[in-house]
């Protein structure tokens, strides 16, 4: 794997709040493999599922966001700091989302790996709300980069904003996204562990292939539904929609750190009013109430979707069935309200 597939390693100057990494374990012109992967963390669930996919059998990384948790809401736990003091690799999506690890990254070791997915050279990036514009035409056929349709406008309390500027980093719910990411996971492991690169690189190929299964799979499953309009509790599910030309039609909550305004829960239930055959989606990350709230004496229809496998068992499973469930879900409701 080039070293090209790899985002940039963020390193910093030391300071007094270092974390201590233990080095990386290597066998100097070795033949055979060494004996212990490096230890390696990752931030939440859909990028530990890809990283556990390309360890295998060689070692487990350790997941900080478990359980139902969300990284907007997320706090150290003395296990996560142990597990970071000892990483020799971090995967993370970036600081767009994972904000908790930005100072902790900063102060790493030298020896310490950062790795920042989103800088990944190859993905396709997404500004918040570019995928609403488009549908607006209904136009799916082209792919929107980081440097296009960029929104600089924000809403208020009781805004009549659809979404807020700025890159989204929900980059994993588009399977192609990741694929490309697995190719830098690997690169970054067969680098910092080079006894076990040809099993890093063997595991990426198994990877790459299922990916792309999954991707045609889930193309097929949503492609009668690409006219079916539908609301997301807050803006998590552009990646998913572009890359399955669904009809997103904006977010009831702009931000996961704030509750939407009266005006804007009034919004929602008057376009929503106007179409019979409307979805929206909890989250189980945010409370559903609002939702009932909203459709209430409507004919919209409800489902729960989610970005991060709140419900799943952690491991190299769970990209699959987290990519799975949603497409069930939302073809679940597009049936109902079909």
């Amino acid at each position: 794997m080039s070293d090209g597939l790899i985002p940039p390693v963020r390193r910093r100057p030391r300071a007094a709040w270092r974390l201590a990494v233990l080095p990386l374990l290597a066998l100097a012109g070795a033949a055979t493999a060494s004996a212990d992967a490096p230890n390696v963390v990752a931030s939440i669930k859909p990028v530990h599922s890809l990283v556990a996919g390309v360890m295998g059998d060689l070692g487990t990384p350790h997941l900080l966001v478990a359980g139902a948790d969300s990284p907007h809401t997320y706090a150290f736990k003395p296990s996560d700091a142990d597990a970071l003091s000892k990483a020799d690799v971090i995967f993370w999506i970036g600081d767009e989302l994972e904000a908790f690890l930005e100072r902790p990254i900063g102060n790493l070791s030298d020896d310490a790996a950062a790795v920042a997915l989103i800088e990944t050279p190859g993905l396709t990036l997404l500004q918040f709300g570019a995928g609403q514009d488009e549908h607006d035409d209904h136009d799916h056929d082209g792919e929107h980069h980081a440097d296009e349709g960029h929104h600089d406008h924000d809403e208020d309390e009781d805004g009549h904003g659809h979404h807020h500027a700025g890159l989204d980093p929900h980059v994993w719910l588009d399977p192609e996204n990741a694929r490309v990411m697995v190719g830098a996971i690997a690169a970054t492991l067969a680098k910092a562990d080079p006894g076990n690169a040809a099993t890093y690189q063997a595991n990426a190929a198994a990877l790459d292939e299922r990916l792309a299964a999954l991707q045609a799979e889930t193309a097929e499953r949503l492609a009668p539904y690409h006219d079916s309009p539908y609301y997301t509790f807050h803006e998590s599910f552009g990646y998913f929609d572009n890359r399955f030309r669904l009809d997103g039609r904006g977010a009831i909550s702009i931000s996961p750190e704030r509750q939407p305004g009266v005006q804007r829960l009034k919004d929602i239930r008057s376009e929503i009013a106007q179409d019979e055959h409307v979805c929206l989606f909890a989250e189980p990350q945010f409370p559903p109430k609002l939702i009932d709230v909203i459709v209430e004496g409507t004919s919209a229809h409800t489902g729960t979707i989610d970005p991060l496998g709140a419900a799943l068992e952690p491991g190299a499973d769970l990209y699959f069935r987290l990519i799975a469930d949603n497409a069930d879900a939302f073809v679940g409701c597009f049936r109902k309200a079909n």
